[in-house]
């Protein structure tokens, strides 16, 4: 997969540019998994207390998913997060830094939502991933 930031575009600044990309592109010949939106429920369907256990949840569940199919975070080409909280995005930031963060990140989009699909919920995320056929 390759990265766009082409300077026909604004410049991504310094801080997000481990967690942020305009555009990554999927080769031909790639096999690719639709990740449904994840929320903090664990194993035991226990949504997890609070904004940072829901977000760990939801991407210890993201990575189970790529890892069932011989994928992991190297391979997520477009991630989504949907907040229902503004106040949370600092500490989304934080976690993505830390556990998905990368020289060639996947591309991202953010939204703030009145609301998810369970009304426990604070965060849902949703990943494409890619991985050449070869691989």
């Amino acid at each position: 997969m390759q990265n766009h930031n082409p300077t026909t575009v604004w410049t991504v600044p310094g801080p997000f540019r481990t967690i942020y990309t305009h555009a990554r592109e999927v080769p031909a010949g790639t096999r690719q998994l639709y990740v449904s939106g994840q929320f903090g429920v664990s194993l035991d369907g226990v949504m997890r207390p609070g904004f940072p256990a829901q977000l760990e949840q939801a991407m210890d569940n993201v990575e189970a998913l790529l890892a069932a199919v011989g994928m992991d975070k190297a391979n997520m080409a477009k991630t989504t997060f949907f907040l229902i909280r503004p106040e949370d995005l600092p500490a989304l930031g934080d976690t993505r830094r830390r556990r998905w963060g990368a020289a060639e990140p996947a591309a991202v989009t953010v939204i703030v939502v009145a609301a998810l699909a369970r009304p426990d919920a604070l965060v849902e995320v949703e990943v494409i991933g890619a991985r050449l056929e070869a691989d």
